[in-house]
C-alpha cells in the first residue's frame, strides 16, 4: 500500500465525521473559521518540524511508496494526518457538545 492510500484511508472517517457535523449541527461561519485555523495552524508545524525531522536523518520514506509530491523535504502524504486531527476533534466536540453549551 502506498501512503497516499494509506492516507486516503486515514481521511475518510475524519471527512465523513465533519460532514455529519455540519449536516446534523448546522455550525457557523465562526466554527469553520476556527476549524480552518487549526487545520492551517497544524500543516504548518508538521511542515516545520517534519523538515527538520528529515533533514536531520530521524526517519525516511520509502521512495517507491511516495507520490514523488514533496514541499521542502516532506511528502504531501505526510499531511495527511494534521489534516485528520484539525476536521476529527473540532467535529466529535461539535457534534458532542450540547445545543445550549455552545
Amino acid at each position: 500500500m502506498t501512503y497516499a492510500a494509506l492516507a486516503a484511508v486515514f481521511l475518510i472517517p475524519p471527512v465523513l465525521m465533519t460532514v455529519t457535523a455540519a449536516v446534523v449541527r448546522r455550525p457557523g461561519k465562526r466554527w469553520w473559521a476556527v476549524t480552518a485555523a487549526t487545520v492551517l495552524v497544524l500543516l504548518a508545524l508538521t511542515l516545520i518540524f517534519d523538515t527538520v525531522m528529515i533533514a536531520a536523518d530521524l526517519f525516511r520514506f520509502e521512495e517507491s511508496l511516495l507520490s514523488g509530491v514533496m514541499l521542502g523535504l516532506v511528502p504531501v502524504e505526510d499531511l495527511a494526518w494534521p489534516v485528520a486531527a484539525g476536521l476529527l476533534l473540532p467535529s466529535l466536540w461539535l457534534l458532542l457538545t450540547p445545543t445550549e453549551a455552545r
